[in-house]
Order: C-alpha cells, then structure tokens, then sequence
C-alpha cells in the first residue's frame, strides 16, 4: 500500500528507510533467475547414495592390494581379499547354492561315483517302459 508523505517521514524520523522497487533491470534478472529455478538449473541436485556392493567398503587410507599389488587410492571401494583388503575385482568369487549344487554333481559324475549308463536296465525286452519289473 502506499504511504502517506508524513508516513514516509515518521519512518525516516526512525532510521528507516522506505522498500524501493527494484528497476528494470533487477526485475529482469529475478525472474530469469525464477524461470533457471523451476526448470532446475538453481542448485545442481544432491547426489544419490548408491549402495556398495556386500562385504565393500570404502578405504579410509590408500594402500596396496595383495592379490594384484597395485595400489588404490583413499576412497575408493575395497573388499575383504585373502590377507587383507583390495581391489573387488581381485577377490575370489562366492558361487551361488546352485552353482555349488552343480559343481559338486559334475565331481560326483567325472569320479565315476554315479554314472546312470551304468546301471542295469529295468526294461524287460520287447516292452515298453510302463511294463517294467518292479525293482530288485
């Protein structure tokens, strides 16, 4: 609202002193910076945390790895290797349930512990496997 010139002069009396509008130019450059806002170009965006991978960490110090011997540097993503810490890269790979599973039949096959090429037939000659004998 306006003010009345003996307003002005109470405040002025005071030690304030009276809001001036901004000119031309300053309310240009408000509003370009208004329009840099709303289309994101203000602050840059916080960056997103993203998750290390289980067991990594970042390191504290640089340090050497001992699998590979180079080094890496303060920050960086390590893992636990076989004696210390290192590269994630380096460090030995944990097989899945089922990747164990499979490895473990693969032995038990290759050592000729079960073979089913082996195994007596239980088909009777002539018949079809719903005929079978029951088994011994």
């Amino acid at each position: 609202m306006g003010q009345t010139p003996a307003q002005k002069a109470a405040k002025a009396a005071r030690g304030q002193q009276p809001k001036k509008r901004p000119g031309k130019a300053q309310r240009e450059a408000i509003k370009r910076a208004q329009a840099a806002k709303k289309a994101g170009g203000g602050k840059p965006a916080a960056k997103t945390a993203v998750p290390l991978p289980r067991g990594s960490l970042r390191a504290k110090y640089g340090g050497t790895c001992p699998a590979c011997f180079k080094d890496y540097a303060q920050g960086e993503v390590i893992t636990k290797v076989a004696e210390g810490w290192g590269h994630p890269g380096c460090a030995p790979r944990q097989l899945s349930a089922a990747e164990r599973e499979f490895a473990r039949n693969k032995a038990r096959i290759e050592s000729g512990e079960t073979f089913r090429g082996q195994k007596p037939s239980d088909w009777r000659l002539g018949s079809s496997p719903s005929s079978t004998r029951p088994a011994r």
